[in-house]
């Protein structure tokens, strides 16, 4: 092996029943690199990451960290080998202090007696380490999402690991948490600590890595060096196809004459007097910053929450679903920002899950109707083109991307003509993306529906709707038609500032 490299992967292979998740991966870690390892949803990025803490042991293959040569990995092995991930679900306990969850599992002891003292001073020193204020003493539960992330990075260079593999790590984050992290990836590198860094989006590969390992189903396509490399290039190997445009076109398809959803000075669940429209065949973007009532908005549109005043009027009647049930009934659907925790049913089928909302309708006697609940799940798998070795697959075991056209696939089943989609695309890489940008625009344009649509992402707002909405701090402080569409614009309302020109 090269002196210069940390670790690294050659030839892994893993299969399962049915599945080969990997075909003969090679990657190499240098000392002090940050290595981008970018891949569409279903690459093989996470089994390949989970090779190296040993949640996943390789059919075949070696793993070589520091010179010796390992055929598979334990967790034990891999943390006395110095290497650490930070994976999307956190590994922390929410009632424990900062302190006690960074000494997780090796509690700093006084006799028998565990010394908090004593870790708590070690925590300071690991925090103050990455220039970080963090209380040791505060418990997890009160800390923001991003200095929870900074326990468990800090976590992982107190256990001295120089492997630090970080999946997916700005995806739960605010702009100023992205920037904090940053920060403390850029001085572990200065340190001479070699990350891998796992993102879909393409503007922190850019700004962090030194060289890119692209992968696309399962299998090694390149590796390049990121200041020698291009965004469409980058695309086109990961998709394995040029996406000439990120956002598919949509004819007009809209009819004003039409509203499908009309909500008249609604106000609960910490928002006020919300006045909007949605049309027949119109996507209508919801904008504003991370607190703004956004999805609290959609809560109550789908009776997850009360209102307390106002009418919410659907296609000319005045609804008021006080339960998620009534709304589905009704024909309102909602696509759901965490999939895991309120989306896809993670721990059943396929097929299971595209009939859920739909059982009672197809069942006599409490007696399902097998014949009819297979042909739906083949339906909408064509239809949505989800990638599945079978329809009795379960959902965990899925991408993102596919995990998303699962949950839209039950919603359509459900024949539902109002779609809230919550932040469509969070955590689906650019091939993914462009999919779930043409089943929107489909719903609108072929199906008629109306969708109304969260996202934080500024070039998506922009680029999928047709109407803007903005909110701030629960007040509704905008709206933009598409020919008054610019960034400016929507973060001076986001922002609660009066926009210029005239507003």
């Amino acid at each position: 092996m090269s002196e210069e490299y940390v670790l690294q992967l050659q030839h892994i292979r893993k299969e399962y029943p049915g599945v080969v998740a990997l075909k003969d991966v090679t990657l190499e870690l240098k000392k002090g690199e940050i290595l981008a390892l970018i891949g569409e949803n279903g690459a093989g990025k996470s089994t390949l990451i989970k090779c190296c803490s040993g949640a996943v042991i390789p059919t075949s293959g070696k793993i070589i960290v520091n010179g010796k040569e390992f055929t598979s990995m334990t967790p034990q092995l891999a943390a006395e080998n110095g290497i650490a991930i930070i994976y999307q679900e956190f590994n922390n306990v929410k009632e424990l202090s900062a302190a006690e969850n960074l000494f997780l599992g090796r509690p700093i002891r006084k006799g028998i007696v565990v010394d908090k003292a004593a870790m708590e001073k070690e925590a300071a020193k690991a925090f103050d380490r990455l220039h970080i204020k963090i209380n040791p003493k505060t418990l997890m539960k009160d800390l923001t999402v991003g200095y929870q992330q900074m326990v468990e990075i800090a976590k992982a260079i107190q256990q001295n690991a120089n492997v630090l593999i970080m999946d997916e790590p700005s995806a739960p984050l605010t702009s100023a948490e992205v920037e904090s992290m940053f920060e403390v990836v850029e001085q572990l590198r200065s340190e001479g600590v070699s990350i891998i860094y796992i993102s879909h989006r393409l503007d922190e590969i850019y700004r962090l890595s030194d060289r890119i390992v692209v992968i696309r189903d399962g299998e090694y396509v390149k590796t390049l060096i990121t200041k020698n490399s291009h965004v469409q290039e980058l695309i086109q190997l990961m998709v394995g196809r040029e996406l000439t445009q990120t956002y598919p076109p949509r004819g007009d398809c809209i009819n004003k004459n039409e509203v499908f959803l009309e909500l008249q000075n609604v106000t609960g669940n910490g928002d006020k007097n919300i006045n909007l429209k949605v049309h027949k065949g119109e996507i209508l973007g919801l904008g504003g910053l991370v607190g703004a009532g956004r999805t609290e908005l959609a809560e109550m549109i789908f009776g997850a929450a009360r209102k307390e005043s106002g009418k919410i009027i659907f296609k000319g009647k005045e609804i008021n679903p006080k339960s998620p049930r009534e709304a589905i009934d009704l024909g309102v659907a909602l696509v759901p920002e965490d999939r895991k925790r309120h989306g896809a049913m993670l721990g059943i089928s396929i097929k299971n899950n595209i009939n859920m909302p739909i059982y009672e309708r197809n069942s006599k006697f409490s007696v399902i109707d097998s014949k009819k609940e297979w042909e739906i799940a083949e339906k909408y798998e064509k239809n949505m083109a989800i990638k599945t070795p079978s329809l009795n697959q379960l959902v965990k075991n899925l991408s993102g991307g596919n995990q998303q056209k699962v949950i839209l696939g039950r919603w359509l089943a459900a024949d539902s003509e109002l779609i809230i989609f919550d932040e469509p695309t969070r955590g689906i890489d650019v091939g993914a993306k462009y999919e779930i940008y043409k089943l929107m625009n489909d719903l609108v344009e072929k199906e008629g529906k109306a969708i109304l649509m969260i996202s934080s992402e500024m070039e998506e707002l922009m680029g999928m709707s047709d109407r803007i909405v903005v909110l701030a701090e629960g007040n509704q402080t905008g709206e933009l038609a598409k020919d008054e569409f610019s960034q400016e614009r929507i973060m001076a309302f986001a922002s609660a500032a009066k926009a210029q020109e005239g507003e």
